[in-house]
């Protein structure tokens, strides 16, 4: 009975301060993406060398480890990768134009209740500020509970697409595919080479009710509770803090800077440099990424 009242009690005192009109709060999750696909695909290949290996193991664990803020209301929310002081890793071509592919930096802006985002990233040397409409996923409920960081959360599931110049999904082809295709020098050490974007992934998710609003990290929402936990297979996003109402309010609003374009038009210019960028390999050039007109 005692539990009972102290999750009565708990419920009501959040949802007071969510009624509140300068109601803010701050989560932080720590982003991982697997690199294990990489790291077969370098041990198979003997034009790579141990210290080559851990060289780009490193580099890799810089670019798909990372620590990011999530600051919300009522209605709207920033994400945003944490400042760091120290100086970005020089790595090869190939390193380079994936970092670059995937956005540098961002601030990503979702408005739940205009059912819109916004998000600027850095493109091979030029900005573009991306504007559309919320992926809409079809949650469905599976009923199950776990503790997060001392919230009582649900699971929930989804089936999401899966977008073209989504790289953190990258995965080894079939082997059949792989082996139908001839193997040529210029590709020796490219570790792209032999990976695919899957069509869609299936997307788990855990909520908890005790923070009743739409929130959640990078694209995701929709569900009756801020999601702490999200899970593609792939990659891990998890929430490691959560404060409510914190002294420094932020400011939640969408940048401004860049060009203005859709998520399909950005897309079709990433693929459409990712081709250059292959042609150039293809050939021998050795003069980094292509660079934006």
């Amino acid at each position: 009975m005692l539990k009972i009242i102290h999750y009565v009690t708990l419920f009501l005192a959040i949802n007071f301060g969510l009624q509140a009109q300068e109601f803010q709060g701050m989560a932080i999750y720590q982003s991982k993406t697997s690199t294990e696909d990489f790291k077969a695909r370098m041990a198979g290949n003997k034009d790579i060398t141990p210290e080559m290996q851990k060289n780009m193991e490193e580099r890799m664990k810089k670019m798909f480890e990372k620590t990011f803020i999530l600051n919300f209301d009522k209605t709207a929310s920033i994400y945003k990768e944490e400042e760091k002081l120290e100086a970005p890793t020089q790595g090869g071509g190939g390193f380079r134009m994936m970092g670059s592919m995937m956005g540098a930096g961002g601030t990503f802006y979702k408005n739940i209740k205009e059912k819109s985002y916004t998000v600027d990233k850095e493109f091979m040397g030029k900005e573009f500020l991306i504007k559309d409409s919320l992926p809409r996923l079809k949650w469905k409920m599976e009923g199950e509970t776990q503790v997060i960081g001392g919230f009582n959360c649900f699971k929930a599931t989804a089936v999401r697409p899966v977008s073209k110049t989504d790289f953190q999904n990258l995965r080894p082809k079939k082997e059949d595919e792989s082996a139908a295709k001839p193997k040529t020098e210029d590709k020796k050490t490219d570790f792209m080479s032999g990976l695919e974007m899957p069509k869609e992934v299936v997307v788990t998710a855990w909520y908890t009710p005790e923070i009743p609003v739409n929130q959640g990290p990078d694209s995701y929402w929709g569900l009756p509770g801020l999601i702490l936990e999200i899970n593609d297979g792939k990659t891990v996003i998890l929430c490691s803090k959560v404060v409510l109402n914190p002294k420094e309010k932020a400011e939640i609003k969408a940048s401004t800077k860049g060009k203005l374009i859709s998520q399909a038009e950005y897309d079709e210019t990433v693929i459409k440099k990712m081709e250059e960028f292959r042609e150039m390999r293809s050939r021998g050039g050795n003069s980094g990424p292509p660079r934006m007109n």
